[in-house]
């Protein structure tokens, strides 16, 4: 994660927003969808929407910030906002040369950060926060929408990279984020989603093509699709990630800011639990030979589950590796990440927010040829009794477990 901006004096002035109609003032409620779609347009951010038949599935998308999306609700406009949206940094109105941190419950982002083939740093340099600059491609430029529906959005985008070893990568990027519908998501996980559950549910497939006349190999560095989404914490938050039990090497690389605490990181019986509060910095990963498909994470106060799917290659692949500095070996780099938010040194922070981000492996392309990297992201917010058999199912998790594990 990245070092945070300075805490302001002066944050948002009030928690509701009230609209005037012609039958009255209807308050809207910081935290829903409502609240952070006038935020946007009061800010004068243009966004589109994918809306279920009945509207209460919406996802809001913004062209001009690589189409990410920016949150999503699963009962309408008064429903809970599930992705985080930094309304300070918005709100100063400016504009950084080296990262604009929107927030944004997926954005689309390249790798390797760090390392002899990042490509957030330049040659020859210290791989040190000052030279640390996001490519203009994945932060300050928009994406161009290619074609829209009600349940689907396309964006592409052509750029030229060059990395820090000196390979320039010319590129088409192609990303598509689809509308789930329940009984889409109940078919393909094989799991029960009843009348009365919330959900709201997306799929995005993120395509990256070699349009350049050299093959992308490893001697000059690969790049990988990297996703990352930005969601709220709250104390009764826990990051959930099944691993494999059966395979050698590290389960959990836990070491990114310093080696995560035992209150606060468990590995055991195949699952890995991560305290998710925003108050303690803190990073992990989970390599090729651990990960699988799937992480999750579940916030007991309101009930809300979110479930994370990727695709993984069906042979042994590599995966940038993207820790800063000298590296050992620029290929050893993790499928599944998740972040909790806290306060640096100086005790300022940027959020708080969490992340669970995932990366396709590097992509080895000769021209003209492409890579996918596909995501499924669900929300569900019901009762206890009604996940607990999701649960079990995907996870192989218990959600009581889950809900006591850091409380």
């Amino acid at each position: 994660m990245l070092k945070s901006t300075k805490l302001k004096n002066t944050l948002i002035a009030c928690t509701t927003i009230l609209f005037v109609s012609c039958s009255g003032q209807k308050e809207i409620k910081m935290g829903t969808y409502a609240y952070d779609a006038r935020f946007l347009k009061e800010h004068g951010i243009e966004y589109k929407e994918l809306v279920s038949a009945d509207g209460n599935s919406k996802v809001m998308l913004i062209p001009a910030w690589q189409g990410r999306v920016m949150t999503t609700s699963a009962s309408g406009d008064e429903g809970d906002s599930y992705g985080w949206i930094n309304y300070r940094f918005i709100n100063e109105g400016k504009v950084s040369t080296q990262f604009n941190p929107v927030g944004g419950e997926e954005r689309f982002w390249l790798g390797p950060e760090g390392g002899p083939f990042s490509l957030y740093f330049k040659e020859g340099q210290e791989q040190v926060y000052d030279n640390w600059v996001v490519p203009a491609v994945l932060d300050t430029e928009a994406f161009d929408i290619k074609s829209q529906s009600d349940n689907s959005i396309r964006f592409v985008k052509d750029t030229r990279l060059e990395n820090a070893s000196g390979t320039i990568f010319n590129m088409n990027i192609d990303r598509t984020v689809s509308l789930m519908d329940a009984d889409e998501v109940a078919t393909e996980f094989d799991i029960q989603i009843e009348n009365d559950m919330k959900i709201v549910a997306y799929k995005s497939e993120n395509k990256i093509t070699n349009t350049g006349d050299n093959a992308w190999t490893k001697e000059g560095g690969l790049v990988s699709v990297w996703m990352l989404g930005c969601f709220n914490p709250t104390p009764t938050t826990t990051v959930f990630i099944p691993y494999k039990q059966d395979a050698e090497g590290v389960i959990v690389n836990d070491e990114y800011f310093g080696k995560i605490p035992a209150d606060r990181l468990v590995k055991e019986d195949g699952i890995i639990y991560f305290k998710i509060d925003g108050l303690y910095r803190s990073k992990l990963g989970l390599p090729a030979s651990r990960a699988t498909n799937l992480c999750g994470s579940y916030d007991s106060s309101k009930g809300v589950l979110t479930i994370l799917w990727c695709s993984l290659p069906e042979t042994s692949s590599t995966y940038v590796n993207g820790q800063w500095g000298p590296q050992q070996n620029p290929f050893a780099g993790d499928v599944i990440n998740s972040y909790n938010d806290g306060p640096v040194e100086d005790g300022s922070i940027m959020g708080p927010f969490y992340e669970i981000e995932t990366s396709s492996p590097g992509a080895e392309l000769l021209p003209g040829a492409s890579l996918i990297h596909t995501q499924k992201v669900i929300h569900i917010q019901a009762k206890d009794e009604q996940l607990i058999p999701i649960v079990q199912k995907l996870f192989g998790a218990d959600l009581n477990v889950i809900k006591a594990k850091f409380q």
